[in-house]
């Protein structure tokens, strides 16, 4: 497929999209026709060996689970579920943990380096997305986003309709002092989540477990299976995306060489999130792997600070850019490219397989956690070497 040839408009909306366009970023860059980034290939094999350090680290045993925002809920070692007395039926557990899950992904773009949040329960600091993950999971407790008394996790479609930017902003402790990026943002996504709940006629978050059963074979379920139906059911959430013949096509970008590249990683990261609660009922998620990585800020600094991508001016920007700029399209999409390139060279030095370390797994050992260590190593904030504004709705 050549650099600008582009799929139909109705088939941006899933993961081989994604895949693909990564590709053509990745062979456009090879071929020296992106206009603002280069690679160099032969930084890769170091990169895998920081990969395989930071997996060993985090887990020496090499029982690495998927990259999902389970994973925050259990930051600091504390069982947060265990306090949610979540039902003890199956199929209303899974209900239960798809809405929680849901709700805490859709308000996990990046939190900027400043907001912090204190749990109440343990007075323990958190930031960025743990901080995200325990302050959401706290909303949800608090009852606020549910009408049905002694069932906090039961997200109701009206109170999600309704939901004011000053009631977030209280639960998630924002103020002059304590600032989080994208605030309105996030709020008026979860009220456009609550509408889309309203027009498709279901009651309750939890609900869209009923969605993706449907797509069931029997017991089995496929991963990207579930990545399409969040995208076209989500699709009218996502604020000033682009739209073409009436479809509005999430996280997807115009690009000068590359045309529209869609990458689609909230969608990404809450399919990777919904995959445990559906195994826990006895569905098999399989083609974990049909999923892509996530092109967010670590996975992609990573890249950047171990020298893998480099800025074809021979500097980076000082000033953030806004989302939707060329550099920021371009890295995304190598991102992915170079993490399907990573995988396998991180599972040869572990001697593991695609089965036993599959693409979520070596995110979470893994690529994320190591992009953020380099960046602590190189910045003193921590922060991405390159700085995007954040409208609360992309990464």
């Amino acid at each position: 497929m050549s650099v600008g040839t582009q799929q139909p408009i109705d088939g941006l909306l899933n993961a081989a999209a994604v895949r693909d366009a990564a590709e053509r970023a990745l062979a456009a860059s090879e071929s020296g026709a992106l206009e603002h980034l280069a690679l160099n290939l032969s930084r890769l094999d170091a990169t895998a060996e920081l990969v395989v350090e930071e997996t060993r680290r985090n887990y020496p045993d090499l029982r690495v689970p998927y990259h999902s925002r389970w994973r925050h809920f259990e930051v600091g070692g504390v069982d947060r579920l265990a306090r949610a007395a979540l039902p003890k039926d199956l199929v209303e557990r899974c209900r239960a943990r798809i809405g929680l899950a849901t709700l805490s992904v859709l308000l996990d773009a990046g939190a900027g380096d400043a907001w912090r949040y204190r749990e109440p329960a343990s007075g323990k600091i958190f930031a960025r997305s743990e901080g995200l993950g325990v302050a959401s999971f706290d909303l949800v407790m608090s009852g606020v986003l549910s009408r049905t008394d002694g069932a906090p996790w039961r997200i109701e479609t009206s109170p999600l309709a309704f939901f004011e930017t000053d009631a977030l902003a209280k639960a998630l402790q924002v103020g002059p002092d304590n600032p989080l990026l994208g605030l309105e943002g996030r709020a008026r996504l979860i009220r456009s989540v609550g509408d889309v709940l309203w027009n498709v006629g279901l009651q309750h978050l939890g609900a869209l477990r009923d969605r993706l059963v449907v797509r069931a074979d029997g017991m089995r379920l496929a991963a990207p299976a579930i990545l399409e139906v969040l995208l076209r059911l989500f699709a009218p959430i996502w604020p000033g995306r682009l739209k073409e013949g009436g479809v509005n096509l999430g996280d997807t970008w115009r690009h000068p060489t590359l045309g529209l590249v869609p990458l689609h990683k909230l969608s990404q990261w809450l399919t990777y999130s919904l995959v445990e609660p559906l195994e826990e009922e006895g569905f098999a998620v399989t083609d974990l792997d049909g999923l892509t990585g996530l092109a967010e800020y670590r996975n992609g600094g990573l890249f950047v600070d171990m020298g893998v991508i480099l800025p074809k001016s021979g500097s980076w920007p000082e000033a953030p850019l806004p989302v939707d700029h060329p550099l920021i399209v371009e890295w995304r999409a190598l991102t992915v490219a170079l993490l399907d390139r990573l995988a396998p060279l991180v599972r040869t030095k572990l001697g593991l397989t695609a089965t036993s370390l599959p693409l979520a797994s070596v995110l979470q050992g893994g690529s994320w956690s190591a992009g953020r260590r380099i960046a602590k190593a190189r910045r003193c904030d921590g922060s991405p070497p390159i700085k995007v504004v954040s409208d609360g709705t992309v990464f």
